[in-house]
């Protein structure tokens, strides 16, 4: 985890970097390569995720499925998670999505995602004194005209590794 925790801080500021971590989750993520999906920008204020309106994206009726959008919301909240909190740490679950849809897209689709730093304050001081907590995040996906597309209501389990258990008794 440490070589993704500093190709990310070095995505922040080049353009090679990005790229590469693009890269590398696209080989790691195996689910999202046929997607596409891309980050654009890393900062402090929040990452940018971008979706592009191809063929494995589309729906029967050419706008982009629901089903990425959804996908889109879910990883773009995910990983400002893993970002901002350790993942040797803390195991980082997806609980469930709900999605609302606005608007129906027929071009690129992105997301832009910040969980401010006292929220993540308050998250690491909750697991302290509790095994798991949930947490729920707004997304807003946008198309290239800036049209809102959906939002989606994304729940989390933040668990320590140390109360994970993996086999049953």
């Amino acid at each position: 985890m440490t070589k993704l925790n500093t190709l990310i801080q070095k995505a922040e500021h080049s353009r090679f970097y990005l790229w590469l971590l693009n890269t590398a989750l696209l080989r790691y993520v195996p689910f999202n390569r046929p997607h596409k999906l891309k980050i654009q920008q890393i900062s402090p204020n929040g990452i940018t995720i971008a979706a592009k309106s191809i063929k494995n994206n589309l729906n029967h009726i050419q706008g982009v499925h629901a089903c990425l959008l959804a996908t889109l919301c879910e990883y773009v909240s995910g990983f400002s998670l893993l970002i901002n909190l350790s993942p040797t740490k803390y195991r980082v679950i997806l609980k469930n999505i709900g999605m609302t849809y606005h608007y129906q897209a027929k071009t690129d689709v992105w997301t832009h995602f910040n969980i401010p730093s006292e929220e993540i304050q308050g998250i690491l001081g909750e697991l302290q004194n509790k095994d798991a907590i949930f947490k729920e995040f707004s997304v807003q996906v946008f198309d290239a005209q800036k049209n809102h597309i959906c939002t989606g209501l994304i729940n989390w389990q933040i668990k320590s590794w140390e109360h994970v258990k993996t086999k049953l008794n």
